[in-house]
């Protein structure tokens, strides 16, 4: 009997054993069904805030989630062309094109935009508070050797950095020390300008949405050259079959949708729009 009853009771454990093996089995099944995407972005869309508002929205009405790699917008397009993400969704409209154009992806489309500012220090030792004028604001600051901080990331808020100091007739980096570039997101760039009373060129979004402003203010607005266009764009699954085409197409329509500009437009901070929806078709 006492065998009989250790038989039964190995029998039971290894049964119980196989049902919990079999139900944990299911459920990393299910989990592992479960669509998702990969979009490669900025950092202007995830420090800004604007994905933690934009992005529950789109999962609760289609079950698709979305992971985001947040990089500066060289990298996003370098993880496109690997095919390392499913979407990007970026500031620079020229790689964007070029991106396209080599078979990367499949169309731009744009979504919405923003626009850049040149932010410093409120004691303004450049002396370019309120000119209206970027480029004659770089110039100034070039000529009087004030700090400026760079992203230095190829992002595209560094490439429109780029394209103002050439604007501006300046090579920075010939100029000494004045110059720093960091080597990372628009967050962390912003604390060291913060903690050198340094002048920089950021996006509007991540600035309202930065706390440790230090003495910085913003000293130059409005500048049509400081207009700042957002694309989105299919990662071409006819280069990389593992995209996830469908998935990827349902977020794209969704932004481009009249629920998804709302919901973009709808993002503020303190009652201020960070966003401006503008979707368009191609050609359109």
């Amino acid at each position: 009997m006492k065998l009989f009853e250790t038989t039964r009771r190995a029998v039971m454990a290894i049964a119980v054993g196989a049902a919990f093996l079999g139900l944990a089995g299911a459920a990393g099944a299910q989990t592992a069904e479960k669509p998702f995407i990969t979009v490669a972005s900025t950092t202007s869309t995830e420090q800004s805030g604007l994905f933690k508002h934009l992005l529950p929205q789109f999962t609760e009405k289609t079950g698709i989630e979305v992971r985001v790699v947040a990089v500066g917008t060289g990298q996003a397009l370098k993880i496109g062309e690997r095919g390392d993400a499913d979407v990007v969704f970026v500031h620079a409209k020229s790689a964007e094109e070029e991106f396209v154009a080599k078979g990367f992806g499949v169309e731009r489309l744009e979504v919405m935009y923003n626009d850049f500012i040149l932010v410093g220090p409120k004691s303004d030792p450049a002396g370019v508070r309120g000119t209206g004028d970027v480029v004659k604001a770089f110039q100034a600051i070039a000529e009087k050797k004030s700090p400026f901080v760079s992203r230095g990331d190829d992002s595209g808020t560094h490439k429109a950095e780029l394209a103002l100091w050439k604007l501006a007739a300046v090579d920075p980096k010939a100029g000494g020390s004045w110059y720093r570039e960091t080597g990372s997101g628009m967050g962390p760039a912003l604390n060291t300008a913060a903690g050198m009373d340094a002048y920089i060129l950021a996006d509007r979004g991540t600035w309202l949405s930065f706390k440790n402003r230090g003495d910085l203010a913003i000293l130059v607005e409005g500048d049509d050259r400081l207009f700042n266009q957002y694309g989105i764009i299919l990662v071409n699954p006819a280069r990389h079959p593992h995209v996830k085409e469908k998935e990827a197409r349902a977020f794209i329509d969704w932004v481009l949708s009249p629920e998804g500009q709302a919901a973009i437009a709808s993002y503020k901070i303190e009652g201020e729009q960070l966003f401006f929806p503008n979707a368009r078709k191609k050609g359109a």
